[in-house]
């Protein structure tokens, strides 16, 4: 994987990291997590596409964050890199299909697909715990700010249905694990993020300026608003089209295994159509 470093909005330094030939894609990462936590996905598209990947700011080889970003700031830096690498396509997982939805609206983007966009459509997801979730990861409690997240956002899920103590002793010994101790040291970076998708609730008609081919894709895994929110977009936009992997979890678009790769490999070679 090369890398290359580039100006992004307001100045602040990007280092973009490109696999692979072909038509250009980049890659927008989830919210918690970087660009490394694609580098499956990327190297799953690489034998057919141009991959880019880059961290959004806050992340460790990006610009901090100083409390004045908005989802301009994300467009602003996207296109940036849309700019220096020529790519047209985006693939955006859960806040980072918010930011390449929203990007849909001003950016000259061809085609577009999220994997369980973090959208917040006339009230759905609740955004209940997002106060209580900003203020103990500011007080450094990242388990406590967590487990009230998750118990907002997966309901369905065995933590949102065992007591509260006992959802805060899982994600503690889930924070030890590897992966738990990245999502720690990212933590800081998920309120505001989160922030800024509640700050846009509205209809799904708020997306219907998308010109791009988009497709909207949630799994069957995860909570019920990711697909009921990726049909009503898709419904919305002029060339849309919704689908709901079957087998696949929240974090399917990580593992990158070839049955959900495919679709989006489909789509953006332009065999995959959109209604």
């Amino acid at each position: 994987m090369r890398t290359e470093t580039i100006a992004g909005a307001s100045g602040a330094t990007i280092p973009v990291h490109t696999i692979g030939t072909g038509p250009g894609i980049v890659i927008l990462h989830g919210g918690g997590v970087q660009a490394s936590d694609y580098h499956r996905l990327a190297r799953a598209l690489s034998d057919r596409f141009t991959v880019h990947l880059y961290n959004r700011r806050g992340r460790p080889d990006t610009a901090p964050l100083d409390g004045t970003e908005t989802v301009e700031t994300d467009v602003g830096d996207l296109a940036a890199v849309l700019e220096h690498t020529g790519a047209r396509s985006v693939f955006g997982h859960s806040g980072g299909g918010f930011v390449a939805l929203r990007a849909g609206l001003s950016l000259p983007l061809e085609r577009i697909a999220v994997y369980d966009p973090g959208l917040s459509i006339l009230g759905r997801p609740s955004a209940a715990f997002i106060e209580p979730f900003e203020a103990y990861v500011r007080e450094g409690d990242i388990a406590r700010g967590l487990t009230v997240m998750v118990r907002d956002t997966y309901p369905d899920d065995f933590a949102a249905r065992v007591p509260f103590g006992a959802a805060l002793a899982m994600t503690r010994l889930f924070l030890r694990t590897p992966i738990g101790r990245r999502l720690a040291e990212l933590a800081p970076t998920a309120p505001p993020e989160v922030r800024r998708i509640f700050e846009h609730d509205g209809p799904a008609t708020d997306y219907a300026g998308i010109t791009a081919e988009v497709l909207l894709a949630a799994g069957a895994r995860g909570p019920v608003y990711f697909a009921q929110n990726c049909r009503a977009v898709a419904d919305a936009v002029p060339r849309g089209r919704a689908i709901v992997i079957k087998g696949a979890a929240h974090n399917a678009a990580n593992i990158a295994r070839p049955s959900f790769v495919r679709p989006f490999a489909e789509f953006f070679a332009g065999s995959l159509a959109t209604a």
